[in-house]
This record gives structure tokens, sequence and C-alpha cells, in this order.
């Protein structure tokens, strides 16, 4: 990837933590998730990550809800956006994550590539607000990636740490990936790696070494970055500048760099879209976008 290509810009549209009690724009319905989506792609979106909600709010993992939430968006953009479904999460089965996976067939599906502490700390009140372990161990990674294979989902590989994108050698070795790779780094996560433009860079260096076994010299693969909370704007600038892709979206971050509490994912995405001009270059379309992750166009799939 270098500055020539065109930036993917992605949107994570809900999360499944936040809710409207702390971002009133937050969908619930798949009428709101339709809503949303629409003024995602007005603005240049083009790659949808979706967790899924019941009608009231509470995160689901039911194939019921991510169906009518994919349809909805199907219905309001046609093939103007990719459709991604997270299978992240903690206490839900891995067969149960395959089966939504199974009965809605996205085009790509988001995989967390390894185990961590996942914490958020505050340096006012000198304590974590919240610390968990977030557990991803190989053989559920490879089981999600059997289905995704089978399914012919790509798999987005969300990397929080560079022994995360070390992850995937022995996935390519055991001919579970092909390419070309398509990898988050996930910067911003108390347990993950920090938040700086130096560490993006050895991250994306990390991510050309190992996809390099799969004969492309890394030039091949995609890469973007998604910032978590008050870091975001600073890591989109210097994903653009690297020449990677961004995400915004309200689950990452609700706020526009002036410190406004966003009244959509829309602002958002017309946010991170006037980045990447500002920064020289132009977003993908969405059958740019489709060709760089190695996703079939909708109209040949």
């Amino acid at each position: 990837m270098s500055l020539d290509h065109p930036a993917i810009l992605t949107c994570s549209i809900s999360g499944s933590i936040a809710n409207r009690a702390q971002c009133p724009a937050i969908p619930y319905t798949p009428a709101e998730y339709a809503a949303e989506a629409r003024r995602i792609v007005d603005e240049g979106g083009v790659h949808i990550h979706i967790h899924a909600r019941s009608p009231d709010g509470r995160p689901s993992y039911e194939i019921e809800d991510f169906a009518a939430i994919s349809q909805a968006i199907r219905d309001e953009v046609g093939d103007a956006a990719i459709i991604n479904f997270s299978t992240g999460t903690i206490g839900v089965s891995v067969e149960k994550r395959i089966a939504y996976l199974e009965a809605c067939r996205p085009e790509v599906a988001a995989l967390n590539m390894g185990s961590m502490n996942y914490a958020k700390y505050s340096s006012r009140r000198k304590a974590f607000v919240f610390s968990t372990i977030f557990p991803n161990p190989f053989d559920e990674i490879v089981a999600l990636l059997e289905a995704m294979r089978r399914l012919g989902i790509k798999p987005e590989h969300e990397c929080f740490d560079i022994g995360h994108i070390g992850s995937l050698a022995p996935l390519i070795d055991m001919g579970l990936l092909e390419g070309p790779l398509h990898a988050d780094f996930v910067m911003g996560v108390t347990g993950g790696i920090p938040p700086t433009a130096r560490n993006l860079a050895a991250m994306a260096d990390n991510l050309a070494e190992v996809g390099a076994v799969l004969g492309s010299g890394g030039g091949g693969h995609h890469w973007g970055v998604i910032g978590i909370s008050r870091v975001q704007w600073p890591m989109l600038a210097a994903a653009l500048s690297l020449g990677g892709s961004v995400r915004v979206g309200l689950e990452d971050n609700f706020y526009l760099p002036d410190g406004t509490m966003a009244r959509s994912n829309g602002e958002l995405i017309a946010k991170g879209r006037q980045m990447i001009e500002d920064a020289g270059r132009r977003p993908a379309t969405v059958e740019e976008a489709r060709a760089a992750l190695g996703v079939p166009q909708r109209s040949a799939a």
C-alpha cells in the first residue's frame, strides 16, 4: 500500500457496549441501522462493520437480529457498501458465531487475532474503569477461519498488538489464508499496543513481512487503523500519511475532533473523508474497496 492507493473509509456503526445514555445517536432497531447506513454511504463510507442488537438495544448474537439489520441496510443502500459482521465477543460460543455467519453470509467478518488484557484506565481516578481478559485462542480462530473459507467470507484480522500480526504466519502455513490479507490495527485499548505513529508504522511493516509468504511482498495486502476514543483522529492522520485506510464510527469514538459529540455516524464519516482529502488522497469507491480487500464484486458474486 502507498499514498497512491485510495483509502477505504470504514464505519463501525454501533458496537455492542455503549448505549444511548452515553450517545443518543447509537442505532438500536434495523430501521435505525439502515438510516445510519444511508448517512454513511452518502458521506463516502463504503464498508460497514456490524455488531447486532435487539430492537431494545441489548447486544445480540441471534441470527434473526443480524439478518434483520443486514437486510435493512441492503434494502436502503443496495450494493453501495460492503457488509462486515463482528465475531468478537466474550462468553459466546464459536458455534453460535458461525451460525449467524452461515445464515447471513456477510461479505467480510472481523476476526480478533489474539487473547489479551482488555481495559480502560482513568488517569483522573488512578484506577481501571473496567478490566477483563479478552480470550481469542488459536482453536477458536482456526474454527472461525475454516467456516469463513467454507462460506466464502473474507476475514478482517483485527490486531491489537504486533504479536497478533505474527499469529497470521502459522495460519498462512496451514493453508487457511490467501492473499490479499486484510488487517486492521486497533490502537488505544489499554492492554494493546500504545497508539503512536511509530507503532502504527511497525504494525504495517510486520504485516508486509508476514504477508510476503503469500508471494506479494506485502504490497498487495490491505491495512487500516482503528483508533479508539480520543486517539482516533491522530491515528487516522498517521495511517493516511503511511498509505493506510481508516475506520471511524460510534463503536470506536463518539466525538468529532473539536470535542463535539457526533449526531450520527455520517458526521464521523464526513470528517474522515475530509481528512483523506486533506492528506492528498481520495476515498475508495466501493468497487475499489472490494478489489483491495479481495471481496468479489456483488454483480459477479
